[in-house]
């Protein structure tokens, strides 16, 4: 089991440089040694490896070699190993192993994991994995997978230590003291009713450092964050983040104790959402260089004929000024510059804002205020910008007319890009659609069509190709 092998901190540790990445003379070895058939010399090397360490060994071996890599370090690949791998390699090593196997690495995992293992099954495999667990176990996975997905009833743990209100903190020693099948992962005891609901909780230091005799009534936290078992999981992160919890209880409809979420659960969530949002903005889907090639082509090119269609839209608006171009070639030469400025203006704000949104910053009760604040920073860059280019221009081509055209044009594409990059954010996500998602498409179509129009329109009327 992991409790055997090296820390990550362990110093010295061969396999590892010194910012804990795995060497490639490393990775070479152990599979230099799966090659030649000497899986116990493979093994040697693995077996001191702490479980995210030969995690990251898989990750990093060639996705040709993984299976043969996990046929050579069959006893090592262990729930823990498994609950560290990438989601896509581990449904790839999962595929290879049997519903037998497969269902003797979720009884070893914590409830969460073995359901991360189990959800992205067929249905069939699904099935015949969970004939093979005893009945607890299937239980409580099914359960959890009845939840929707991302939700805090597919990230709790079902195993926790709940004791009654009416009890000693003698009773809850000699309890934990005498049941073996407890967990032994756990911060604190949450205290319960009669009704199973959870009434508060009982640090482990308070319970160690206080007289037997003391009802835990008298030392149980009262105040608590319960967080309903549909909350989706990325405000039950903002919730340990807000509050500072190390875990909290999961409630479901009725009120009643049926699980708990630890704060090393929500620190993957905290990093998945992050880099999802990073994504999402991009249009890169999943972003996972250990994805299937196509469907990272699928989810790439839709998003870049989205993109090509609202290019046309910012093409069609230079068409109409084809001939105002056409007197003053500068023109063309220009109008990108005031298109790609706008265009970094109002993605600067999109992310400010989508950030906001996710992290509960921004509200109903501060949109305005916020709106604003966003049209002042715009004013102030499209002053600064425009000043810049306005006389650029005018000493380069010694035409002031198209100096104060082309400041003219910028200081109202920066505005209109800040307003974007706040509006369109805000829009989406009154629609209950995801702003991280669409946003990056309508703010770039409004910068670069708003960019060009206010150009090349006020070349026009102010004549500068006369």
């Amino acid at each position: 089991m992991s409790e055997t092998r090296l820390s990550l901190a362990e110093p010295h540790e061969p396999s590892l440089d010194e910012d804990d990445r795995m060497k490639p003379e490393f990775v070479s070895a152990v599979l230099g040694h799966v090659e030649t058939g000497n899986d116990e010399a493979a093994r040697a090397l693995v077996a001191p490896l702490h479980p995210a360490d030969i995690a990251d060994l898989f990750e990093l071996a060639p996705a040709d070699k993984r299976r043969k890599l996990a046929y050579a370090l069959a006893d090592l690949l262990d729930g823990d190993v498994i609950a560290e791998l990438n989601d896509y390699v581990r449904e790839e090593l999962i595929d290879a192993l049997d519903p037998a196997q497969v269902a003797e690495l979720a009884a070893e995992m914590d409830t969460d994991d073995a359901v991360a293992i189990i959800e992205d099954m067929e249905e069939a495999d699904q099935r015949a994995v969970l004939r093979a667990l005893d009945p607890d176990d299937r239980a409580a996975i099914e359960e959890a997978l009845s939840y929707p997905e991302e939700s805090a009833g597919r990230l709790m743990q079902r195993d926790l230590i709940a004791v009654p209100e009416h009890w000693t903190v003698g009773n809850v020693l000699d309890y934990l003291r005498t049941n073996e099948d407890l967990t032994t992962d756990f911060w604190e005891i949450f205290v319960v009713d009669a009704q199973h609901k959870p009434v508060g909780t009982c640090k482990l230091s308070w319970i160690l450092r206080t007289s037997r005799s003391i009802a835990v009534a008298d030392v149980m936290q009262r105040e608590q964050t319960l967080i309903p078992i549909d909350m989706d999981q990325e405000e039950v992160a903002l919730r340990f983040q807000k509050y500072a919890l190390i875990s909290a209880a999961v409630v479901d409809h009725g009120g009643r104790l049926v699980g708990m979420i630890t704060v090393d659960d929500i620190v993957h969530i905290i990093q998945e959402e992050a880099g999802e949002d990073i994504l999402k903005l991009s249009g890169a889907g999943d972003g996972d260089i250990n994805q299937p090639v196509f469907e990272s082509y699928k989810s790439r090119v839709r998003w870049l004929i989205t993109n090509l269609g609202t290019a046309l839209v910012a093409s069609s608006i230079i068409a109409i000024f084809e001939g105002t171009i056409a007197q003053m070639v500068a023109l063309a030469t220009l109008m990108p510059i005031v298109a790609g400025v706008g265009g970094n203006a109002g993605t600067q704000t999109m992310a400010v804002t989508v950030r906001a949104l996710a992290t509960n910053q921004l509200t109903e009760s501060n949109m305005w205020r916020t709106i604003l604040r966003e049209i002042r920073i715009a004013l102030l860059n499209g002053v600064t910008v425009a000043v810049v280019i306005g006389l650029g221009v005018a000493l380069v081509f010694s035409n002031p007319w198209l100096g104060g055209v082309i400041a003219a044009a910028m200081l109202t594409n920066i505005i209109i890009a800040g307003l974007a990059g706040v509006l369109v954010p805000l829009s989406l996500d009154r629609m209950d659609v995801d702003p991280a998602v669409s946003s990056s498409v309508f703010v770039t179509m409004t910068t670069d069509s708003m960019g060009f129009f206010a150009f090349l329109g006020l070349a026009t009327l102010a004549g500068v190709t006369g």
